[in-house]
């Protein structure tokens, strides 16, 4: 597989007349010329004492032209961008179950790169995100103006992890998998993509109960269409020991409410009320458990 042929059309998905508009965005901010004092707290903070008002204003009005906002919280000079997820709290959950310091460490489905400048506290010798979207491309660009980092931005995907240039002590793989309708397969690729003893970090939307079964949906869940198979934990843990992983370990279960999941001015206008059922918070919309995720630990055997 040729991944520069892939990059080069890729990069042609950046001139899409939609996106044309988020990376005019990005360029508008060339003309802000500050030193700034960023924090790498919940809130990615990027300030400076000399800011002017009117170039608040630009970076808000240029911000919204990036919406919806998915990921994050940011501030950016007093303007808070309000995402849709509260990621900091995935982050936070996360975070006492890894150290990358020195690591070569790929993030799967990075959308607009939160979870990768959280890590660069933890001074990883490379960070690559794989995305394909050209929105959250664009988003990463306008928040690494004002970081200026390292992390390397791929707009590949999933099955091109395998045949990357380099490979990877860490990959954190987080809201993906349940996408993918082949998910062993999925897995068997991060698998390939890993140096020896590498380590993944894989989350699932899952259903309870100890048998070793998935729920596949019948045409979406929780108004998502391409939302494939929902394992129970044990489930999800044998389709890791399938792809090639041993030391498999479950870190944390969590279900999804509406301090990380909700609508934002930053956003649009549905999110986590309308995809339950009104009548009973348990359901979807469609009658299926409502959402719940599990995070597995493992390593390459």
């Amino acid at each position: 597989m040729n991944l520069n042929d892939i990059r080069k059309e890729r990069e042609k998905w950046l001139l899409w007349k939609n996106i044309i508009p988020m990376q005019e965005a990005v360029k508008n901010l060339e003309v802000l010329d500050y030193d700034y004092d960023i924090k790498f707290t919940d809130w990615i903070s990027i300030n400076s004492n000399e800011i002017k008002s009117s170039d608040q204003d630009l970076i808000e009005q240029n911000a919204k032209k990036l919406i919806p906002w998915r990921k994050g919280p940011f501030d950016i000079c007093g303007v808070k961008i309000d995402s849709e997820w509260q990621s900091n709290k995935k982050y936070n959950l996360l975070r006492p179950y890894f150290d990358l310091k020195d690591k070569c460490v790929a993030d799967v489905g990075c959308n607009n790169g939160y979870y990768m400048f959280r890590m660069l506290e933890d001074k990883p010798r490379k960070l690559v995100g794989f995305d394909p979207s050209a929105i959250f491309r664009s988003q990463f660009d306008f928040i690494n103006h004002f970081i200026k980092s390292e992390i390397i931005y791929e707009m590949l995907g999933v099955e091109h992890l395998e045949y990357y240039e380099s490979k990877f002590d860490m990959i954190f793989m987080l809201g993906v998998l349940y996408h993918r309708s082949d998910p062993i397969s999925s897995l068997k690729s991060l698998n390939r993509a890993l140096n020896k003893d590498g380590q993944i970090i894989v989350d699932s939307f899952i259903i309870d109960g100890d048998d070793e079964v998935c729920l596949t949906p019948f045409d979406r869940y929780a108004m998502i269409p391409n939302i494939y198979f929902i394992p129970t934990v044990n489930c999800f843990k044998n389709w890791l020991n399938r792809a090639g992983f041993k030391d498999i370990e479950l870190l944390e279960i969590t279900t999804t409410d509406k301090s990380e999941q909700r609508v934002t001015p930053w956003t649009f206008g549905m999110s986590l009320d309308d995809f339950r059922d009104p009548n009973d918070f348990n359901k979807t919309v469609e009658g299926y458990p409502a959402p719940k995720r599990a995070y597995l630990k493992a390593r390459k055997k």
